[in-house]
């Protein structure tokens, strides 16, 4: 009985990977150059069940005086932790309505872990630092990613069918709509997508006086 049930369950296993695919991720601008630090996900079409997500901890770092990752992509239930590998101190703060946050990180330290429940943007500073910023972008599509220096991610174990994708980037410019477009994911096999982006607005690290956005 117990052999049956093995097979039963690995024959059960191969058939749900068998409908699962790799969805090949690439964002560029119109000039076609790479576009890193988007934020690309997956929303399934409602005759999709829900599936489970195992919250995880992410970790932003501090070095150089630049928080690193740019950008960190959460779910739900998710929580962060920043650290601090600079030899000085950092006054990290939110103002966010999806998280709001003030502490001190003293060289060498970490935080607790700040969990985060609610959608949407955080975006994080040093009050010490000016320059410094990061974004946490935190949604519900149980696939996404964060595209590479050469504008490039993928995503694994994609239940195959219907979905609407997703992208967003920090310093895309409010007015433009959000991109977003019809994939299908096939199983057992690769699915590209591929978003041009409209130019983006000029990188606020690199500006001494600037604003907060979502603060």
């Amino acid at each position: 009985m117990r052999s049956l049930f093995a097979v039963a369950t690995s024959f059960a296993l191969s058939a749900s990977l068998a409908q699962a695919g790799t969805v090949r991720v690439e964002v560029v601008d119109v000039d076609g150059h790479p576009v890193p630090d988007a934020v690309v996900s997956l929303s399934p079409d409602g005759d999709k069940p829900a599936r489970a997500i195992r919250p995880v901890t992410r970790y932003v770092d501090q070095k150089d005086q630049t928080f690193n990752p740019y950008v960190t992509a959460m779910h739900p239930g998710d929580s962060v932790v920043f650290r601090n590998s600079d030899e000085i101190d950092h006054q990290v703060y939110s103002f966010s309505d999806i998280a709001r946050f003030e502490f001190v990180l003293d060289t060498g330290e970490s935080s607790k872990p700040l969990k985060v429940d609610k959608t949407g943007v955080a975006a994080v500073g040093c009050n010490i630092h000016d320059r410094m910023l990061t974004y946490l972008y935190v949604t519900k599509d149980p696939d996404l990613v964060v595209t590479d220096a050469r504008g490039q991610a993928h995503m694994d174990g994609v239940p195959a069918g219907h979905y609407m994708a997703h992208a967003w980037h920090p310093q895309l410019r409010p007015a433009i709509t959000l991109p977003i477009q019809d994939l299908t994911v096939a199983g057992n096999g690769d699915t590209v997508l591929r978003f041009v982006v409209a130019p983006l607005l000029p990188d606020p690290r690199t500006a001494m006086d600037r604003t907060h956005p979502g603060m």
